[in-house]
């Protein structure tokens, strides 16, 4: 019976401490509670379960153990390219340590979040202003947020408070500063146009002198090559000629009147010279009726070429002789022609 009623009444001390109430102090796992002795506290958070206390003389102040969510409220903020943009960021943070929490915000949370607040905004302010706008908005963001939650969390250690994070919630630009941060764009982007421009031209300039410098090179030994072809094939025009022109020099004259008859008189060609001129030897029957070309002083005259005599109109020959026929009618034969002398008898 008397454990039934010291089990009763301990169970009516622990739901009294509860609500704060009695010598027992219960303390759950997302609690931290501080026992205070006439306002001044002396001991450490107490764990999660049962602890005690002196009535009237000990007070308890309780505290969240959780990470806790606090919402700033926008700022404006300068960057490093002197463009004011409004941030507004949150924080997520919680109490480490009670005692050096309690001693720092006796008033409570709303105290500390104050300063939470006002710690987090100079941190984002002094790291935002050393980057640009492109930076903060896609370039270095991540890196932003990391430097402004660790420079958050070491300004804040010395309060018991912990910061795990921070980060920005939207970014924008205040009213009326639109039309001057997209003016300061578009002056930025037509710089960085005409610079790349002129880097693309002067790589131009550069890779068509080299290219016309490589062809002229390459022209010049196509042309010496080509002339050396040349020479060789001229020598070796030039010794066919001589050879044609031992073996047989009329023909070798009439081919080479042929080529220069071929090279000068084309179509439309009009030529004004007296028809006994050298040129037109060949065409008067291969020169039978022009006088022979002047000799050449090198060496002996040459030998003019004999001339082919045409055969003249004259009686036929006589047929050859025939075995005796009766004798014909007198008169001339038929067969024979004028002037034939008659066959014997």
């Amino acid at each position: 019976m008397i454990v039934l009623v010291l089990a009763a009444a301990f169970a009516a001390l622990v739901k009294a401490g509860e609500y704060g109430l009695g010598p027992v102090v219960v303390t759950r796992e997302d609690e931290q509670k501080l026992i205070l002795t006439l306002g001044d506290p002396r001991e450490h958070a107490t764990q999660p379960g049962l602890s005690w206390r002196i009535p009237l003389l000990q007070d308890v102040r309780t505290f969240d153990r959780r990470w806790l969510h606090l919402n700033s409220k926008p700022r404006i903020v300068q960057t490093m390219d002197r463009e004011r943009i409004v941030v507004d960021n949150y924080v997520i943070w919680r109490i480490a340590d009670p005692l050096q929490f309690y001693k720092s915000f006796p008033t409570g949370v709303d105290r500390a979040e104050h300063q939470i607040d006002r710690e987090v905004g100079a941190s984002v302010r002094e790291v935002i202003g050393r980057n640009s706008i492109p930076q903060v908005l896609t370039e270095r963001r991540d890196a932003i947020m990391e430097e402004v939650t660790q420079r958050s969390a070491a300004s804040l250690r010395r309060f018991g408070i912990d910061v795990a994070d921070v980060r920005i919630n939207r970014t924008e630009l205040p009213s009326g500063a639109e039309e001057n941060v997209y003016a300061r764009m578009r002056a930025e982007r037509e710089r960085l146009a005409r610079k790349h421009r002129a880097e693309g031209e002067e790589e131009a300039r550069t890779i068509r002198a080299d290219a016309d410098r490589r062809a002229r090179l390459t022209i010049a030994a196509a042309r010496q090559a080509a002339e050396t072809l040349r020479g060789e094939g001229d020598a070796e025009a030039s010794r066919i000629y001589a050879d044609s022109y031992g073996r047989d020099r009329a023909f070798y004259d009439f081919v080479r009147s042929l080529d220069a008859y071929r090279k000068t008189l084309g179509e439309g060609t009009t030529l004004v010279l007296p028809p006994q001129h050298e040129f037109f030897r060949t065409l008067h029957g291969g020169g039978r009726d022009l006088p022979a070309p002047p000799p050449v002083a090198s060496g002996p005259p040459a030998a003019p070429e004999p001339a082919l005599e045409r055969p003249r109109a004259g009686p036929a020959p006589a047929p050859p002789a025939e075995r005796p026929a009766p004798a014909p009618a007198p008169g001339p034969s038929p067969a024979q022609p004028p002037g034939a002398a008659p066959p014997g008898p």
